[in-house]
């Protein structure tokens, strides 16, 4: 019997998965250069189920570019200002508010991505959300080819021939994307290892409750998840819908063994531990009689994210642990990278190594800053001894050989601060946030730098010149950043417009006069506050790593910058939604007793 040849299809672009990674880069790359011919091989029939709900802020950045931000917003999903946490040296509860809840005002929905609700986040079903997302990519022009399977990936040395698929059919293409999350198809055929850190790997079981009260809402649909920590672990709540949440408990692989119980039994028992959560529940059906839903939570890195003709992104690139609520802000901006750097490649103007360099590196510094802050943490419901110890070794990873005194101070100072092109911060915690939590979590007070310094001066002395890439429009900008050891110092963002200051001015009122008045001329509200605020961050960090030299002179006055409003305590956030401007309701009359 004579065999028939194997059918063989080109596109430009072939993505394995069609979760929010495959759809964010399909999307971006159908938008900015319509001609491309991209294709999404996604294994189930959508809509499927998946956990990771909980969103922050600069997803919808990545949304709104998408042109898809609008259609998330009609689907009425919770809008998510922030987060109630138990967690660190005692349990009392403490807020986190990506903006001041009591500035956040009562608003139609849908809204429009500007004003206030650029600060907020979704709170999501994934079922809803990806296919909101995988459709909009196939309206785009994407070929979706849903319930299809990869049975063999075609690697030749660094190089990917094509990807054979169940039917025999064989897809061949300049670029492969890996957005196939934990099955990480591509990576694992290239042979490209992955490093999980031993300290993060725990298991989650979680389920699905209608009839679920919210802890609180703020405004039409606006709410905070709840993250309660447990002596073996911790339990989210994240809602969902008007009564509908999404409850689970994280805990170490390890524990779960040696519990002896099955995954239902120690779930029900955290839910019933939980003063706060189990009255939330109390009135609640649980969406699984049986068993409840389960999932290995390990962080890991891959080696690399690029090589001759393949990307990876989202979770196959790397995985967080789940206490920063950052998977789907890695998926979605690891995947953005992505899109934009094939945009690049594709267009032939920048050197492709340079092009993938840029994103390895971004990329995977990103992934392990949000490692290393998880494993924090944790280490944070420790002793501070303990925890002063675990600074060390996170600043021996940057370069830094400190005891571990010196390493908690540079720690408070803005260690974990990723400096972005644009502005300094860490995922959803600013420079301020972060010193916020570092001081709560070791209960000692690290005061912002600048606020004992009042004279200020730009220090470019022994810097070097090079160039990073900046995202815009669908292009990679080369920008000139000044480098001195492993500080990079970009010009552009708010980093240039301290610089352009700081050639101009040296007076911290005068500086403080600048930025008020910029900052005015685009903001009003909340916002206002927090773009000067965003500033100052990025005045403290540039005097911490020696771009600005400061000294306080005693004939003048000194400032007073204290830390956001975005982490209070309970008993404080509660206080200020005393004079909100929306509307409060809260599901108790007073805070659970834990």
């Amino acid at each position: 019997m004579i065999s028939q040849p194997e059918q063989c299809t080109e596109v430009d672009v072939v993505i394995v998965g069609g979760g929010p990674s495959g759809s964010t880069v399909s999307s971006l790359l159908k938008k900015y250069n319509p001609d491309l011919s991209v294709m999404i091989l996604e294994k189930a029939k959508f809509p499927r189920e998946h956990v990771g709900e909980s969103q922050l802020p600069g997803i919808s950045a990545i949304l709104d570019e998408m042109g898809v931000w609008d259609k998330v917003e009609a689907a009425n999903f919770p809008v998510k200002l922030g987060g109630s946490y138990t967690w660190g040296k005692d349990a009392d509860a403490w807020d986190f508010d990506f903006y001041p809840a009591e500035e956040f005002e009562d608003q139609e929905r849908p809204a429009k991505y500007e004003g206030q609700r650029r600060h907020t986040a979704f709170q999501v079903e994934r079922d809803r959300y990806d296919e909101i997302l995988l459709r909009h990519s196939e309206e785009l022009g994407t070929i979706v080819r849903e319930e299809t399977m990869v049975r063999e990936v075609m690697v030749n040395g660094d190089r990917i021939e094509g990807l054979k698929l169940t039917t025999g059919e064989v897809i061949k293409a300049r670029h492969y994307v890996d957005g196939s999350g934990d099955a990480a198809i591509l990576r694992k055929a290239l042979g490209v290892e992955s490093d999980a850190p031993t300290h993060l790997r725990n298991v989650a079981f979680w389920d699905y409750w209608d009839n679920a009260k919210w802890a609180v809402e703020i405004g039409v649909g606006g709410t905070r998840v709840q993250v309660r920590s447990l002596p073996y672990g911790w339990i989210w709540f994240i809602p969902l819908g008007p009564s509908r949440a999404s409850v689970g408990l994280i805990c170490p692989s390890e524990y779960y063994k040696e519990s002896g119980m099955s995954p239902k039994e120690l779930y029900l028992k955290a839910v019933q531990e939980q003063p706060e959560i189990r009255e939330l529940l109390k009135d609640a059906n649980s969406d699984t009689d049986s068993n409840v839903l389960t999932t290995k939570n390990w962080s890991h890195l891959a080696d690399r994210l690029t090589g001759e003709n393949w990307w990876i992104c989202g979770e196959a690139a790397g995985f967080a642990d789940p206490i920063l609520a950052a998977g789907m802000t890695l998926a979605h901006g690891t995947s953005r990278e992505v899109a934009y750097s094939i945009l690049e490649v594709e267009r032939g103007e920048l050197d492709p190594e340079w092009v993938k360099k840029i994103y390895d590196e971004k990329g995977r510094r990103n992934i392990r800053q949000h490692i290393r802050f998880a494993e924090y943490w944790y280490a944070a419901n420790g002793r501070f001894t303990d925890l002063q110890e675990y600074c060390k070794e996170i600043a021996k990873e940057s370069g830094l050989s400190l005891n571990p005194s010196q390493a908690w101070r540079w720690l408070a100072q803005g260690g974990f601060t990723n400096q972005t092109i644009e502005q300094a911060g860490f995922g959803a915690f600013d420079v301020g946030s972060s010193k916020q939590l570092i001081n709560r979590f070791s209960g000692r007070e690290s005061k912002f730098q600048i606020t004992k310094l009042n004279e200020f001066k730009l220090n470019l002395n022994n810097a070097e010149e090079v160039y990073m890439g900046e995202l815009r429009n669908g292009r990679i900008n080369r920008v000139m950043c000044y480098k001195r050891g492993e500080s990079l110092l970009p010009m552009t963002g708010a980093w240039k417009t301290m610089v352009d200051i700081l050639k101009q001015e040296s007076d911290l009122e005068t500086i403080y006069k600048a930025l008020g008045e910029g900052v005015a001329r685009k903001s009003t509200g909340g916002a206002k506050n927090i773009g000067v605020f965003v500033f100052l961050q990025t005045l403290e960090v540039m005097v911490n790593e020696g771009w600005v030299i400061g000294r306080h002179n005693k004939k003048r006055p000194l400032g007073n910058l204290q830390g956001s409003r975005m982490i209070r305590s309970e008993k404080d956030a509660r206080e200020a939604l005393k004079d909100a401007k929306a509307t409060i309701k809260f599901a108790f009359d007073a805070p659970i007793e834990s």
